[in-house]
């Protein structure tokens, strides 16, 4: 063999401890990622684990046979922490000690304690077990976690897939064998200590590299939308909506812009506050939301003002639509049913052709005539009357 059991060892333990120190540091000096704090900790466990089983057959096996292999089951069981806190879900106190107990009552039986293919039978279905679990975690999120799990579901299917042939193929090693290298297990124990060394680096590269990813998402969909509402904001809609209506464009397809607008709003926010009037713009992007379909590009671009495009439709339905949301609106009992009102403009490409700014302006003049008109009203774009008479409050 190129390099002694001890040198591997050795290395093992200082490449743990490295990439287990570099994973905490990143995890403090960033945004304090619960998935890297785990990971980290999972490291230097192991880092320490790994020193601690190397003290075994000194004289005082109490401490690597015990002591050690609990504190690398208390390492596997925060890998499975590190996956599950990636999903979203929090961690499960029960399920990280279940590990450590299992083999706590195992060394209670001399037999056990007695033989090293026990132990490492008992050992390999803990470790499997708890990678296994990280697997688990991410397949059961990987729609809602939008990341690349695929490499982090390869390299634990890999560990989970080496402890299980280790049950089937590992009869154990003596410590003066692998001081020595000799003994028909030494070359599995060799490779043991590189596939450690893989998968601490090939894990906590990949772990990184997920929660980076979901911290981008994270921050571009709150620079996207709009903190009291929820609903997209003005960026978001104007790049949404810039990409379908070039698709429009190119397909030559019909599509509506409808221009909405809070009916005295500044009376609302100088008569019963701003809570109430924040309560109002809440209450209509709900409103709105629901009954527009899917597909719409719905966002608010301005303090009492929203906007819609609706693809595939011309203007009759994007008449039937506005009138829907508007009637709704003005049913709402916000504060009272009929006190609040909505007006709306619509232009159709069709008439204005597909570039926004031009769909915007001229869906701003259209809203102008529904506000001069009387307001509570859906307003077309070159229509002389309004496509509803204003309701008596």
């Amino acid at each position: 063999m190129l390099l002694s059991i001890p040198t591997l060892i050795l290395v093992t333990v200082f490449l743990l401890g490295l990439m287990g120190t570099l994973t905490v540091h990143t995890w403090a000096r960033g945004k304090r990622e619960r998935p890297l704090g785990y990971l980290g900790t999972m490291l230097l466990l192991a880092s320490v684990g790994v020193a601690l089983i190397s003290l075994r057959e000194r004289g005082y096996d109490l401490v690597p046979l015990v002591l050690g292999n609990v504190v690398l089951l208390l390492s596997a069981a925060l890998g499975w922490t590190a996956m599950r806190t990636l999903a979203g879900r929090a961690p499960y106190p029960p399920g990280i000690a279940i590990g450590v107990v299992v083999w706590l009552l195992f060394c209670l039986t001399p037999v056990f304690y007695d033989s090293l293919p026990l132990r490492i039978t008992v050992y390999s279905t803990l470790a499997a077990g708890y990678s296994g679990l990280g697997i688990v975690e991410l397949w059961r999120s990987r729609k809602r976690l939008d990341v690349a799990y695929l490499p982090a579901l390869l390299i634990m299917g890999m560990h989970t897939g080496f402890y299980i042939l280790r049950i089937i193929i590992d009869e154990g090693l003596s410590l003066e064998h692998a001081l020595t290298g000799s003994g028909n297990g030494a070359r599995f124990f060799a490779i043991m200590l590189f596939e450690s060394m893989l998968y601490a680096t090939g894990i906590a590269y990949i772990t990184l590299a997920m929660v980076k990813e979901q911290a981008e998402k994270k921050y571009r969909t709150a620079a996207n939308t709009d903190e009291l509402t929820g609903i997209g904001n003005r960026r978001a809609f104007i790049s949404l909506g810039e990409e379908m209506l070039v698709d429009a464009r190119r397909h030559n397809a019909p599509i509506a812009l409808l221009l909405f607008d809070l009916d005295h709003f500044k009376r609302l926010n100088d008569s019963l506050g701003h809570q109430a009037g924040d309560q109002a713009l809440i209450a209509f992007s709900q409103l709105a939301t629901r009954n527009l379909r899917h597909g719409d590009v719905f966002g608010r671009i301005g303090g009492e003002e929203f906007a819609c495009l609706l693809p595939g439709a011309g203007e009759q339905i994007a008449t039937l639509i506005a009138q829907n949301i508007r009637q709704r609106f003005h049913a709402a009992a916000l504060p009272t049913p009929g006190s609040l009102s909505v007006s709306i403009g619509i232009v159709t490409s069709e008439a204005a052709g597909y570039e926004l700014s031009r769909l915007l302006a001229l869906a701003d003049g259209a809203l102008y005539a529904a506000k001069a008109a009387g307001r509570n009203r859906v307003h077309v774009f070159e229509h002389s009357v309004s496509s509803e008479p204003a309701i008596e409050n």
